[in-house]
């Protein structure tokens, strides 16, 4: 009994507040960067890049900034960097190895996307 009691409260606690992060209806009145910016309209292009036309007639795309490339290369780099590095105790190859793949997946992550 106690057990469904607790699951009972813990779903009458959780779910009311899942409703928050939706975003507003179209015909709300807006607040905050809605009331600011207008309402921006993205669009995607065949290769999955967004984009929106801008007030001044000019087209703005949202581009990766790299930031999964680095976290991965920065692994990466550092276990082959630790498995070239054999001897001692083998810290100096795993930085090396981190500090290169960072490098090396944030340009690969940020060059994917072109925006035109």
């Amino acid at each position: 009994m106690r057990k469904i009691l607790i699951a009972t409260v813990m779903a009458a606690t959780t779910l009311p507040a899942t409703a928050a992060y939706a975003d507003p209806p179209r015909w709300a009145p807006a607040h905050g960067y809605r009331a600011k910016n207008g309402d921006i309209m993205y669009r995607r292009t065949d290769n999955g890049i967004r984009y929106w036309d801008g007030q001044d007639g000019r087209r703005y795309c949202r581009r990766p900034d790299g930031t999964v490339g680095l976290l991965i290369g920065g692994a990466a780099g550092a276990l082959v960097g630790r498995a070239i590095d054999t001897r001692g105790d083998r810290a100096t190859g795993t930085i090396i190895g981190a500090a290169a793949g960072a490098l090396i997946g944030n340009e690969v992550a940020k060059s994917r996307s072109r925006c035109r």
